[in-house]
């Protein structure tokens, strides 16, 4: 079974730089790179399924974004936020491009991961844009998984109420279980599924023997979040939708018919403005589709390569 190989890449910052692990999947001289870019407390193996699809036909990239899975965490956590992770994935980008020119660049968001692909496709969409000269090239295809410019504040406070909350696990079952618990929007997934994605989530509890095992991110993710409030986040919807409607790239819109994040309104409004996206709703998912089930990953497929 294909499997990918663990990379990574020095970002700068103002303690002194970070470590961002990425995994790589495909031809490593391939010009189409594919970013996969995961959900706000999860990591890049996340899109192993589709990274086995996809890899084939092209070099697929998947970052354990910071303060996630192999990557350092930040001395600072006000660092956990949507800018600076789109900085991290420019020196990403360079790096990729250094070792094998790219030609063509796809991005698959998903929640967290949309954001950070909308603020790069946005910012560097249109001719002139603020990243458009430290770009190997354009975003070309974007894929938006359950997100948009407007997220529901009722997501937030959901979200808020478990992030950061790292626990310890008897074994990797218990943490799927519990994972599972809070996690069951994901929509139908078999347990041989479910335990395979809970794999890479957690890590083993320093210094214990007997097995046990604890999550694999940094609690202090949530700082930032549990920092917001309705009027930031309202102000923070508005300059979201100035970049989508800079975006170029042609997108689409995958959406849980039951997220509690990205509402039929929000997503309808970005099929008619923008990039004019297409959107297709999985029924029986909520926030945010895995990319696991065979419809949703040939829909990722078949649009990347139409």
């Amino acid at each position: 079974m294909t499997e990918p190989t663990l990379n990574y890449v020095s970002c700068p910052d103002a303690a002194g730089g970070h470590r961002m692990a990425y995994w790589e999947w495909g031809d490593p001289a391939n010009p189409h790179v594919v970013m996969c870019v995961h959900g706000l407390s999860r990591q890049g193996r996340d899109f192993d399924v589709l990274a086995r699809y996809l890899c084939d036909e092209v070099r697929v990239i998947c970052p354990d974004v910071v303060g996630r899975g192999q990557s350092d965490w930040l001395k600072d956590p006000s660092g956990y936020q949507i800018p600076f992770y789109a900085a991290d994935m420019l020196a990403l980008l360079a790096q990729v491009h250094q070792q094998s020119p790219i030609t063509t660049l796809d991005w698959v968001g998903t929640s967290m991961g949309g954001l950070i692909g909308l603020a790069i496709a946005g910012q560097s969409g249109a001719e002139g844009g603020a990243l458009s000269a430290l770009m190997p090239a354009r975003v070309n295809k974007l894929v938006l998984n359950d997100v948009g410019p407007a997220i529901e504040w009722l997501a937030i406070e959901r979200i808020s109420a478990y992030l950061g909350k790292a626990g310890h696990f008897e074994s990797t079952q218990a943490a799927a279980d519990a994972m599972w618990a809070i996690s069951t929007s994901f929509g139908p997934h078999t347990p041989e599924q479910w335990l395979e994605l809970s794999r890479h989530m957690v890590k083993p509890v320093p210094g214990a023997s007997d097995g046990s095992v604890m999550l694999h991110f940094d609690p202090a993710l949530a700082v930032p979040l549990r920092a917001t409030t309705q009027e930031s986040a309202k102000q923070g919807e508005a300059m979201l939708w100035q970049l989508y409607d800079q975006v170029r790239a042609t997108t689409l819109i995958l959406r849980g018919a039951e997220s509690d994040l990205l509402s039929h309104a929000t997503a309808q409004a970005m099929t008619q403005r923008g990039p004019k996206a297409r959107l297709v709703e999985f029924e029986g998912v909520g926030h945010a589709p895995t990319l696991v089930a065979m419809d949703q990953v040939t829909t990722v497929g078949d649009f990347l390569f139409v």
